[in-house]
């Protein structure tokens, strides 16, 4: 009986009362352990498992193992908890044989005792043995699935650092991914000691977007990335797109900033010929800003930084063309931008003041009237002339009200001088943009009324620029000018902006001849045969005889001589001004003139008397 299993049903040939210790033992297991199996498949087990015990007690001979092979039976049938042995002991020990009828028989209570402690013994081995084999499942399953979860983390890492470091529509590497490795060639144990970067910028590509629509421009921008993707020089570390319509290329081993250029050159020239775009010819230009050198010490951002500053002169340069940094342009840059920063803190603190040139009639010599010019008074820099900072205000808006301010100034200036010397006029210029403001003839006459200034006395000057299209604002505003009496003269008449026909029919006072008009001109090389030119003496005569017959007073800029005052004056022309009758001062020294003037004239000169003499002029 001791070789039969616990699958083995011995219901025919069992001893009377098993069933009741099966019934006993299966009801004390179930309410120990649960186990997911059926009612009868659990009944069935414990049955085999009786019947087996039943079998090891009334073997003669024992034969060992019995018990420790029942006990790891139990465990391994899923009743492996504590509770279970227990239980399993405590019924077999109180019932087994009383329940088969051999609790008197010593032999029996013996073995049974022999069997509870094997069983014991091959429970808690199986047990022990299967808390091990389910911690390595656990162990196993913890490291599998550790194992794909960093799996799964490299990829998605990898997929994160590409969106992360390349653009998505071209594919190419983007500014991120190009700062990285800009940054890495300055590594110490990097053999590189000199780079290239080349910005480049497609020009006017927003008008793509507006006119044949954003589809069509990604489309272009895809073909642009493939035709810089696809230079072929050796020295090309990486190309990029940095954003929008703006690439980059990375160039490496470079001996000096010639190899950046022709890399350069070799992309404008690839992006030269048109595209076509979804059944359309796309033609375009690009421009191009190139930088290079040392990458230590920081210097892959300057570098950078100086690409894209060389990018901005190229663009403003006229476009389509490259511009190769140059440290000497950037500096000026740099010092315009600091002066443009602090012009409008230096016009609250009233650091604007204005200089005044001397306006003589060419034929007496006499003081007529005075320009007032604007100069800096900067706390650094001293005394600063227009040429510094009159650009960058018009540039930033602030001419404006730095023109109000000086206009103020010199109408208050020049209604002084009428003390001493009636009739003078003070000349102010007025930017294209204070034109077209609104309001500015009102502001005009306000600015006369404070300071007392007769309007006739008050000119104007505008450039030949501001007056080519004469609608709108512009018009309106010298119309209303000359109906408050002030004069109004076109500056720098001759550089080449003037519409003639327009001269018949502005409100106009006078022009005043640019500098260049003035000087002698070196003759041209003529074929045989050719026209003869007229001497620049005759055409000033001509210019100024136009001027004249328009009803204008003609005033010439830029005499620095004698020769040059008394040639201008052969001519016709009404005033000069220049270095020859004085350079910009302040008021104070064109006040000392005037007085010095009238002490002149007031004591008559030796040869007074004499006929025939010319005037002296000053």
């Amino acid at each position: 009986m001791s070789g039969r299993s616990a699958a083995d049903g011995l219901d025919d040939g069992r001893r009377p009362g098993v069933e009741e210790f099966v019934t006993a033992w299966t009801a004390a297991l179930h309410r120990a352990h649960y186990v997911p199996i059926s009612a009868g498949r659990r009944r069935r087990i414990v049955a085999g498992l009786a019947d087996r015990l039943v079998s090891a007690v009334l073997a003669d001979p024992a034969e060992p193992g019995d018990g420790r092979r029942i006990g790891e039976d139990l465990v391994a049938a899923g009743f492996g908890s504590p509770e279970a042995l227990g239980r399993t002991i405590a019924v077999v020990g109180s019932r087994f044989l009383g329940e088969l009828g051999l609790a008197a028989d010593p032999t029996c209570t013996a073995r049974l005792t022999g069997l509870l402690a094997e069983l014991a013994a091959g429970f808690a081995s199986a047990a022990h043995d299967r808390i091990l084999r389910a911690q390595d499942t656990v162990r196993l399953a913890a490291l599998a699935a550790r194992n794909q979860a960093e799996e799964a983390l490299r990829v998605s890492e990898a997929r994160f650092r590409r969106f992360a470091t390349h653009d998505q529509l071209t594919g190419l590497p983007n500014l991120t991914l190009f700062t990285e490795r800009l940054g890495r060639l300055s590594a110490a144990d990097e053999p590189i000691d000199r780079v290239g970067v080349c910005c480049l910028d497609v020009d006017d590509f927003a008008a793509v977007n507006d006119v044949l629509g954003h589809q069509v421009g990604d489309l272009l921008l895809r073909e642009i990335a493939g035709r810089l993707g696809a230079l072929t020089d050796r020295r090309i570390d990486l190309v990029a797109r940095l954003d929008s319509d703006r690439f980059a290329i990375l160039v490496r081993d470079t001996t000096c900033a010639e190899d950046t250029v022709k890399i350069a050159d070799q992309a404008l020239a690839a992006l030269a010929a048109p595209f076509r775009v979804d059944g359309t010819e796309v033609p375009l230009t690009a421009s191009a800003g190139v930088a290079e050198g040392a990458v230590v010490d920081g210097g892959a951002a300057a570098l950078m930084r100086a690409s894209e500053i060389a990018l901005h002169w190229a663009k403003a340069d006229g476009k389509a063309t490259l511009r190769q940094f140059d440290q000497d342009r950037s500096n000026a840059d740099a010092a315009r931008y600091r002066l443009s920063a602090a012009m409008p803190a230096a016009l609250r603190r009233g650091e604007f003041v204005a200089a005044y040139q001397p306006i003589s009639a060419l034929r007496s010599g006499r003081l007529a009237g005075v320009e007032a010019l604007a100069r800096w008074q900067h706390p650094q820099l001293g005394l600063l002339s227009a040429a510094r900072f009159i650009e960058l205000a018009e540039r930033t808006g602030v001419v404006v009200a730095l023109g109000a301010q000086l206009l103020e100034q010199a109408c208050r200036q020049a209604s002084r001088w009428q003390r001493i010397q009636p009739g003078l006029y003070v000349s102010v210029n007025v930017s294209v943009r204070q034109l077209r403001q609104n309001g500015l003839a009102g502001a005009v006459a306000q600015i006369l009324d404070r300071t007392g200034l007769p309007p006739h006395l008050l000119q104007l000057e505008v450039t030949e620029q501001a007056v080519i299209d004469l609608t709108g604002v512009v018009t309106e505003t010298l119309a209303a000018l000359m109906k408050i009496g002030v004069r109004i003269v076109i500056d720098d008449f001759g550089i080449g902006y003037a519409n003639l026909a327009n001269l018949r029919s502005l409100p106009l006072h006078g022009l005043k001849l640019d500098a260049s008009l003035t000087r002698s001109s070196a003759q041209p090389v003529r074929p045989p045969g050719a026209r003869r030119p007229g001497t620049d003496d005759e055409f000033l005569s001509t210019v100024v005889s136009l001027g004249h017959k328009l009803g204008l007073v003609v005033t010439a800029e830029g005499i620095e001589t004698a020769q040059q005052a008394d040639r201008l004056a052969a001519t016709g022309c009404d005033n000069g001004q220049g270095w020859h009758f004085g350079r910009p001062v302040p008021p104070d020294e064109i006040t000392a003139g005037i007085v010095a003037q009238q002490h002149r004239d007031a004591v008559p000169p030796p040869d007074a008397g004499q006929p025939g003499l010319p005037a002296r002029r000053r």
